[in-house]
């Protein structure tokens, strides 16, 4: 097995500066604070580390780093890879910015756009024809529900085929078109 070299103390500020602010962000944005975490040990590294690697320096319990992990994985932004000589099992962030952005959108749209767009077409279906309650509700009312609703569902679905979209592109085709979009007139 192959010594690591010292990593200097400024650099490993540094990472632990990067790591505690993605971890934080991440907790913004609906995933663990240490699944965060564990992805940017990862990513700001650029190295295949194992499991005791991740629970060292992130001081977390060994569960932790095995659902954490097990969860980036199944994101599809860390990979599993062996090390010649070794039987743990190493992880791998993916390092291309825009292959995770295309990783991320997937999931993203998979845990949240495709079940809020489900349903919104069961809460439409509710007042379609032969639904309504109590009586007659007025048609207007009806109506302005179903127009309401109608435009957030075709929202969501451009949402949806975006996202589908984005992550289908080459990667250097996505940089272009980020790069488009943002470009100020």
């Amino acid at each position: 097995m192959a010594m690591r070299r010292p990593v200097p103390d400024a650099l490993v500020e540094a990472q632990d500066r990067f790591i505690a602010a993605w971890g934080q962000m991440g907790s913004t944005w609906g995933i663990s604070r240490t699944m965060a975490e564990v992805h940017a040990l990862l990513y700001i590294t650029g190295e295949p580390l194992c499991t005791d690697d991740a629970m060292e320096r992130l001081e977390i319990s060994r569960g932790n780093a095995s659902m954490s992990l097990r969860a980036l994985v199944d994101w599809g932004i860390v990979t599993r890879v062996h090390k010649r000589g070794d039987r743990k099992e190493y992880y791998q962030a993916e390092q291309d910015v825009w292959s995770l952005l295309q990783a991320v959108v997937r999931q993203r749209v998979k845990r949240e756009i495709h079940p809020a767009l489900a349903s919104l077409c069961e809460i439409r279906d509710m007042t379609g024809p032969g639904n309504a309650t109590n009586g007659r509700p007025e048609p207007e009312a009806i109506a302005g529900h179903h127009a309401r609703l109608d435009a957030m569902i075709e929202l969501l679905r451009t949402f949806d085929q975006m996202g589908e979209r984005l992550s289908e592109l080459p990667t250097d085709e996505l940089r272009t078109t980020a790069q488009a979009l943002t470009r100020e007139t």
